[in-house]
């Protein structure tokens, strides 16, 4: 047995193995626990399924390396290798010339596992903070197969933390960064307590936690977190890292135009950082899916052929791979940025490190196929598979290193639509909420961050259904797109929580709407009986106080509608004490 971090009182009993008489002998465990007195309630850990993502079977920058695959990681350095396009890449090279290589940063990969007795690993390796759940030990080495297919986690530790200049493999975006493992996907089934216990695992050791997994990515599936899951990671930012905050990196998923990350409820969690991923020449990965929760992105493989498109990093048993892919290779990329942030500025909070990725992430030359990069009602550009752009390390650092911690985070309910609604083929059901975003009030919303729809919703096919909600300053979020291989009739979407970043920075007062409709060739027909506006974000301007040192940059475009906007009201209050006055 084991006390749980995430509840008082709270123990997890484990089997001792995983024979075939395991459940006759929890039967016999929960009837003598029941009996005594100590204990207040008995209950069985429920088994779901959670799958790990994406696996599947430097001209004028002054970088040397002695590590063999360093030339291969065309995404620290594209020189245009293996057919990519030059100079898209995560700009690591200026962070490290700064002088900024993850000291002093732990980042834990969640996963089956990490080989951490790989001579590219073993020396960045941080036992004290890693812990085997799958099977209740310190040692998250990962269970042997044939086929190698628990090489998931070393192949997400060599991003993230493999040395430099060694003679080994290739190097990590922060390779002076520790890196623990956290076992936990290698059993048949996932638990809500392994879950909680992994993300609440050691949350003042290690900084940043990196996931490339999630509920499964078939198109039909709608999941995310359970409850003692959900209480651990609302812990974690808000009690993690010393009251700044665990930080969560989650790989927004590999079910590509058949699904929709806003149906995973890790990736679209405002706690999380949402990563997806493009390919070596801008474009989008064939498996990537797009949704509104998304803040940016970093790099997986080439669509070519190429043997060279993959991600080069560490393998298992000391060897090296030039085949690593999917959102589970973009994922650690960005924790291995957000380890340089954090190096240059360890009293960032998880709420600074969004911010400074919204900020930072450049659109560079990233081409969406199918959906058209915009700018939201402050002038931010985004894009809905991408959203703010791929991920900065030399421009992060150097905003880090200025930056000023952000204001106070408020939620306001903005308002609530609790009456039935018909939806039919061919019209579009059209809903409006007014709000004053709580004004007046002590969680007033002046400034957004993240915004929630909660809508329940239920349909005679949920995988034609199409949400999108328009903000009063005009920003479209596409909520949720068709998933043609969803049939679902009976479940629908209860209280389900669809988020948006996409009208970051924006004011939230005046009119919502929200557009439901059916897309598809058969006719269908369904009814929303809620749709609940919930807003999160500041009173104060987040960025009024910070130092700009590029005047072309988002951040000295968003100070300077800070600060127009906040002239104008003060400007509209004074009018309106000298005529309250008057009158």
């Amino acid at each position: 047995d084991r006390p749980l971090p995430f509840g008082e009182g709270l123990f997890h009993f484990y089997p001792q193995d995983a024979s075939k008489r395991r459940n006759k002998r929890s039967t016999h465990r929960r009837q003598q626990l029941q009996k005594d007195n100590r204990v207040k309630d008995v209950f069985e850990q429920e088994g779901f399924s959670r799958q790990k993502r994406g696996y599947r079977n430097i001209d004028d920058i002054e970088v040397n390396m002695s590590d063999p695959l360093f030339t291969k990681q065309w995404y620290l350095i594209n020189t245009g290798q293996a057919d990519g396009t030059p100079g898209l890449d995560l700009n690591v090279a200026e962070a490290w010339q700064l002088g900024y290589t993850g000291k002093g940063v732990t980042i834990a990969i969640m996963d089956d596992g990490i080989d951490y007795l790989h001579p590219d690993l073993a020396s960045n390796y941080n036992a004290d903070a890693s812990y085997d759940f799958s099977s209740n030990d310190p040692f998250p080495f990962p269970r042997y197969t044939d086929d190698w297919f628990n090489s998931h986690g070393t192949r997400c530790a060599g991003e993230v933390s493999a040395a430099a200049n060694n003679n080994i493999c290739g190097v990590g975006v922060a390779y002076s960064s520790k890196v623990a493992g956290i076992r936990m996907l290698d059993q048949p089934f996932m638990t809500d307590v392994i879950e909680a216990s992994s993300i609440s695992h050691m949350p003042q050791l290690i900084d940043i936690y990196s996931a490339s997994w999630g509920p499964t990515d078939d198109g039909k599936t709608v999941d995310g977190p359970r409850e003692l899951t959900l209480q651990a990671m609302a812990d974690g930012v808000n009690k993690g890292r010393g009251g700044k905050g665990s930080i969560y990196v989650w790989a927004s998923g590999d079910g590509g135009s058949y699904d929709d990350c806003n149906c995973d409820g890790y990736a679209s969690s405002m706690w999380t950082i949402s990563i997806n991923s493009a390919i070596n020449d801008g474009r989008t990965a064939l498996y990537d899916e797009s949704c509104s929760s998304t803040l940016a992105s970093t790099f997986s493989n080439g669509r070519k052929r190429n043997p060279e498109a993959g991600v080069a990093t560490t393998d298992l048993y000391g060897n090296c791979t030039l085949r690593h892919s999917g959102t589970s290779a973009a994922a650690p990329e960005a924790a291995g940025v957000f380890a340089l942030a954090l190096e240059a500025n360890p009293n960032l909070t998880w709420r600074d490190m969004q911010h400074l990725s919204v900020l930072t992430s450049k659109r560079n030359q990233l081409h969406d196929e199918v959906h058209q990069w915009r700018r939201n009602g402050v002038g931010l550009e985004f894009n809905h598979l991408f959203g703010y752009g791929v991920l900065d390390a030399g421009g992060m650092v150097k905003m880090a290193k200025d930056w000023k911690t952000v204001p106070e985070r408020f939620h306001c309910v903005a308002g609530s639509i609790q009456e039935s609604h018909k939806i039919q083929s061919g019209r579009k059901l059209v809903l409006a909420i007014n709000t004053e975003a709580c004004q007046g009030k002590d969680n007033f919303v002046r400034y957004l961050e993240h915004v929630q729809a909660v809508v329940t919703v239920n349909a005679s096919r949920r995988g034609d259904l199409n949400i999108n909600m328009t903000s009063p300053m005009g920003t479209k979020s596409i909520l949720l797109s068709r998933r043609p291989r969803d049939d679902d009739a009976k479940v629908g979407f209860d209280k389900w929580p669809f988020m948006t970043t996409h009208t970051w920075g924006e004011d939230p007062r005046g009119t919502w709407l929200l557009e439901v409709g059916f897309q598809g060739k058969e006719p269908q027909h369904g009814v929303l009986k809620e749709w609940t506006l919930m807003l999160h974000g500041t009173q104060s301007a987040p960025y009024i106080d910070q130092i700009v040192r590029d005047y072309k940059s988002k951040l000295a475009m968003s100070k300077k509608e800070e600060l127009e906007e906040e002239l104008d009201e003060a400007v509209e209050r004074s009018l309106n004490s000298l005529l309250s006055k008057t009158n």
